[in-house]
């Protein structure tokens, strides 16, 4: 079956309270947005900020960016697949051309994406437009709709307003792990008065602030909605890890039987649970956490491939996730280094 029909999501998605002492001690409340229950195969933040695209791009071929673990790159194969609509994926990393595909880029492969390995370097600066000419004239997409990396633009940012308006009345502060942006700016702009958003952003680079001001901008016309970051929780920055995180994320699974992605909710997770030890949020609090994504690979619908192989982590090669150092270009925004 293709058609809009098949991308028909589970809205708004459900809002479960958790009991945690680690909150209910301190006069707290515990609120998990299920946002990764939205859609089997485009989840959390992916369906929200993806489908506004699909309806501006009205049909046509799409492009898009990420790297070789990237969420995004993913969910739009899938959406493609569904939809019947040819897509391209340009990936980060010409030296993977001659590598095995990852479960990632497999998933991408299977679903009817084509993948075209670029140089670092080239893709680095895939926002200029000589650049970007060039890497769709290569790629044979010259005629394609262009969905930046990551998905955030001002059509994504639009779109994850809806995030905020489900949660309006809902909590005091809305918390989420941040990537490119987007839906952060997005979600603080759907937020009632009196609301605030709290992204924790899992690179390091302090980039962050400028690029969702200026998602905010080119959606709304000016910065819009009460919204801070605390970048103290990136564990050494995008795909990084520590025993630390992996024995918190663990813990949480078995206190509340909630599957952990581990590169961004587990991140949110642990760094509101430190503001709630350090005193940020004051009695009475209540706090939502978005929980944007699950592990991959996931059980889903069986698509070309077959079901997915197992619900197993998959961590990926040091050589594919990017230098901890390199900051993102602020006008192209992307796909979180690599996985959003």
């Amino acid at each position: 079956m293709t058609g809009p029909d098949v991308l028909t999501p589970r809205l708004p998605s459900p809002l479960q309270e958790v009991g945690d002492d680690r909150f209910t001690r301190r006069g707290l409340r515990l609120l998990l947005k299920r946002d990764d229950l939205i859609h089997p195969r485009l989840i959390g933040n992916k369906w929200r900020k993806l489908v506004p695209n699909l309806a501006a791009a009205r049909g046509r071929a799409l492009v898009t960016f990420g790297g070789a673990y990237s969420n995004h790159l993913r969910a739009t194969a899938a959406a493609g697949r569904l939809l019947d609509v040819p897509t391209t994926g340009v990936v980060r990393g010409q030296e993977l051309a001659g590598r095995p595909l990852n479960p990632s880029l497999a998933r991408c492969a299977a679903d009817g994406m084509r993948l075209h390995f670029v140089d670092r370097s080239t893709y680095r600066h895939k926002s200029e437009p000589e650049t970007l000419a060039r890497i769709l004239r290569a790629a044979g997409a010259e005629e394609a709709y262009v969905v930046p990396e990551g998905g955030s633009n001002a059509e994504a940012v639009r779109g994850c307003r809806a995030l905020g308006a489900e949660l309006r009345g809902q909590a005091d502060v809305v918390a989420l792990a941040c990537g490119t942006g987007g839906t952060l700016a997005g979600l603080a702009a759907g937020l009632a008065a009196g609301q605030r958003a709290l992204g924790i952003p899992v690179l390091k680079g302090g980039f962050l602030e400028a690029a969702t001001e200026a998602l905010q901008e080119a959606a709304f016309g000016a910065r819009t909605g009460t919204w801070s970051l605390d970048d103290r929780f990136h564990f050494g920055g995008y795909a990084r890890t520590t025993p630390e995180l992996e024995e918190f994320a663990q813990d949480f699974e078995r206190r509340h039987r909630v599957a952990v992605e581990r590169l961004y909710v587990a991140k949110l997770l642990y760094g509101i649970v430190a503001l709630a030890e350090e005193g940020a949020f004051a009695r009475g609090t209540t706090i939502a956490a978005v929980i944007t994504g699950r592990p991959f690979p996931t059980a889903a619908p069986a698509g070309p491939a077959g079901p997915a192989a197992s619900d197993a982590r998959e961590v990926p090669d040091a050589r594919e996730v990017p230098d901890a150092q390199e900051a993102p270009d602020a006008q192209e925004v992307p796909d979180a280094r690599e996985n959003r």
